[in-house]
């Protein structure tokens, strides 16, 4: 029984740690989104690009700064149902914000060019979902974990 509990005391560090990490990652890119959109000006580097428009910059970066501060607060005692709630409530809003980009990437790779066909060509298709991509996509498989957890939990 000891051995139970002291191997659940030793996920639950490892979690709070991962989450922790996860969170202060997720506040960092929050932040970049709604600094970005006050700014005016898109940002890119390498795989993230991040957008300066209101709606995914300014609302979306305010869903993901929530996100991020879900995180951080929900470790600090993560063993308990109500700490953690706050960390997959954080990875549920990642995963709508990832889910709203991923549907704007899927609509946005249907339609042709204004002066080309009505339906994309198969290489234009594809080059929509080439990087760069927003913070929440980037997010996504690393607020994906919060799944084990819950199933570890009885």
């Amino acid at each position: 029984m000891a051995a139970t509990g002291q191997s659940q005391s030793t996920a639950s560090s490892g979690a709070a740690i991962y989450f922790a990490i996860l969170g202060i990652v997720t506040t960092a890119f929050g932040l970049a989104d709604i600094l970005v959109t006050a700014a005016g000006s898109e940002f890119g580097y390498g795989i993230l690009e991040i957008p300066n428009d209101i709606f995914r910059g300014g609302w979306g970066g305010l869903i993901v700064l929530s996100a991020g501060l879900f995180y951080l607060s929900g470790t600090r005692n993560i063993g308990d149902i109500h700490q953690f709630a706050k960390v997959a409530m954080g990875s549920i809003l990642i995963w709508i914000m990832a889910g709203c980009d991923i549907f704007a990437m899927i609509t946005e790779s249907i339609p042709g060019g204004e002066d080309g066909p009505w339906l994309n060509t198969l290489p234009g298709f594809l080059e929509v979902y080439a990087s760069p991509y927003a913070p929440a996509v980037l997010l996504l498989p690393f607020s994906l974990v919060v799944i084990y957890y819950i199933y570890q939990r009885k």
